[in-house]
């Protein structure tokens, strides 16, 4: 945020999608009505979904002060402070230029890809070229800086693929810029379906010109004269946001012929995803931009060689097309400086699960996952020690707090059996269970198999029902065997990204949490107390207080007793179906999980 005021008071509403659930519509409608003399403009996520509704109130006297949590309660004490009448909510304050709470999660960042969001009205050109916008594409045009050197300033940075696999993106650009065939395409891989990921969606809402001039830059540099947006369709606010950005690009010269008056052609169509997690994998993407079934192809030959409709193509994912405006204007070797010696730059992450602080991160590789969880995310929310934390989405993998000290790097993270992936970070404490959670994953990545690979599509089932037999208390020893065992053919078998990192949460889970698989199976008891086939609930009398919540919450009438009379309060076992609603309403723990 930190905008200069245009009146004596301007209101800056963050509305991401995030910031819209939490209430940001009824805020801005609040400060409108209480202070009519505001200028109030609308920004994107800053990262801090957590702290929703942010508001940045900017006054001549007091400068910039951010606020988080803001509703229609502590509006008017906001308002009384910027006009000189009241104090400063401290516990609302997050950054100004006096003390505050909160400025940990950002200044502990290196935001680059992030670094106009929450800033910078993402439906305003002039806002955005007012932070320095189209500078690069506009420095490569008028400088005459020929395709080859872009390609090279990137190679310098040593930018990597940030949609999963990290492919060095100079290398990429080098096959289809040499690549015969005077039509080629540029594709934007807005297709997010990771479980738990909103770096994608974040970017394209709140900041979707930068991903547009990334978009430019790229095509140049391979010599495309058409390009993709391919954005899921459950992005309504994303899809909005990037096409206002290509319209307005449009009508300023910054998309089309001529760009900027030179020789350069290029322009822009937006495709929306239906909903196939499968489409995130290159080929299948190319397929449904083609209007075919999303089903992935084999390769060779590459997209850079023969993609979309037959042309060499060239598939960046957002986050990738994010930094590219940074790295031409300032360079590739300041972008190399950040990072480490084979994982340049930075990483974007979206925090979620039980976790303070959960939102968007950007922070330089290199940087550990226990550095992100707990002095950016502030670590456990519910106040149980954090166990695993599954990393680059239901392709990834599962690794323990004993490997929390890894280094956010593509190698480092790969050797742990999980990956980078796209960037998605959930949180698991004690009370996960790690074999019901490769089971989640497991049956996501299940549905989302597009059938084309045998191992693929009768693997993933399989190992799904293997482990809803194991979380039933109905699995062997045996089945431990049989389900590592389909995990490596799934991975050695499959066609594409997806079938082949499927197993990955299978795999990591019996890699570093067994015990708890051998507890399912030998002992028939689930130590996280979360599979309802090996778990009883219990009324603890000597600590119920009578109250009858847990009667009137009981889905299914299992639950017996009198008012006031804790001795009385009985669960029927043969009714009960371990939905847990008992535990979450009861005002004095006294329901036992056992």
């Amino acid at each position: 945020m930190n905008q200069k005021p245009s009146k004596p008071l301007e209101i800056i509403v963050g509305e991401g999608t995030c910031g819209i659930a939490a209430g940001s519509k009824d805020v801005i409608d609040i400060f409108t009505e209480l202070a009519p003399e505001a200028a109030i403009k609308s920004v994107g996520c800053a990262g801090m979904c957590h702290d929703e509704v942010m508001v940045e109130i900017i006054d001549e006297k007091r400068g910039a002060c951010l606020y988080r949590k803001v509703d229609k309660k502590n509006i008017p004490d906001l308002l009384s402070f910027h006009r000189g009448e009241g104090k400063v909510r401290q516990d609302l304050l997050i950054r100004s230029s006096m003390p505050s709470v909160g400025a940990d999660y950002l200044d502990r960042q290196t935001r680059i890809a992030l670094r106009n969001i929450g800033q910078v009205d993402p439906q305003s050109l002039d806002a955005y070229r007012e932070r320095g916008g189209y500078r690069s594409i506009e420095k490569i045009i008028t400088e005459g800086i020929k395709p080859e050197q872009v390609i090279e300033e990137v190679r310098v940075s040593g930018l990597r693929g940030r949609g999963g696999a990290g492919f060095p993106t100079a290398v990429k650009w080098g096959f289809a810029r040499s690549a015969k065939g005077e039509k080629k395409y540029l594709i934007c891989n807005g297709d997010e379906g990771d479980p738990g990921a909103f770096m994608d969606r974040s970017l394209l809402e709140g900041d979707p010109h930068n991903a547009l001039e990334g978009m430019l830059i790229a095509a140049y540099a391979i010599g495309a004269s058409s390009g993709y947006a391919y954005i899921r369709a459950e992005y309504p606010l994303a899809v909005e946001h990037f096409r206002k950005a290509i319209d307005d690009a449009r009508k300023a010269g910054l998309l089309g012929n001529n760009i900027l008056g030179s020789s350069f052609d290029f322009d822009v169509t937006i495709k929306q995803g239906a909903g196939a997690f499968v489409c995130g994998e290159e080929t299948a993407l190319i397929a449904s931009i083609e209007g075919e079934r999303g089903m992935p192809r084999i390769r060779p030959p590459f997209p850079a060689v023969k993609g979309l409709f037959g042309k060499p193509t060239i598939i960046n994912n957002v986050e990738s097309l994010a930094n590219l405006p940074w790295i031409i204007e300032h360079g590739g070797a300041a972008y190399a400086e950040i990072g480490t010696e084979k994982s340049k730059g930075t990483k974007v992450f979206a925090l979620a699960g039980p976790i303070k602080r959960g939102g968007l991160v950007e922070v330089p590789m290199g940087t550990t996952v226990r550095e992100v969880l707990y002095d950016i995310g502030g670590g456990s929310s519910a106040g149980r020690p954090i166990k695993a934390v599954q990393l680059g989405g239901p392709s990834g993998g599962c690794i323990p707090e004993s490997l929390f000290d890894t280094p956010i790097e593509y190698e480092a993270l790969n050797a742990t059996g999980a990956i980078m992936g796209s960037g998605g970070m959930v949180v698991m404490d004690t009370k996960s269970c790690m074999v019901d959670i490769a089971r989640y994953f497991l049956e996501f990545t299940q549905i989302e198999s597009c059938g084309k690979c045998t191992f693929c599509r009768i693997g993933t089932l399989r190992m799904k029902e293997l482990l809803t037999r194991i979380c039933d208390g109905q699995g062997t020893m045996d089945d431990i065997d049989t389900l590592e065992d389909i995990a490596h053919q799934v991975r050695s078998s499959s066609l594409c990204g997806l079938g082949q990192t499927a197993p990955n949460p299978v795999l990591t889970t019996l890699k570093y949490f067994r015990d708890e698989y051998v507890a399912h199976v030998e002992e028939k008891r689930c130590p996280a107390g979360v599979c309802k086939g090996l778990i009883t609930h219990t009324i603890m009398q000597d600590t119920c207080t009578g109250c009858s919540i847990c009667e009137r919450y009981c889905p299914v009438d299992a639950i017996t007793g009198v008012i006031k009379k804790p001795e009385s309060w009985v669960i029927d076992h043969d009714l009960c179906v371990n939905c847990g609603m008992c535990v979450e309403v009861c005002n004095s723990d006294a329901i036992s999980v056992a």
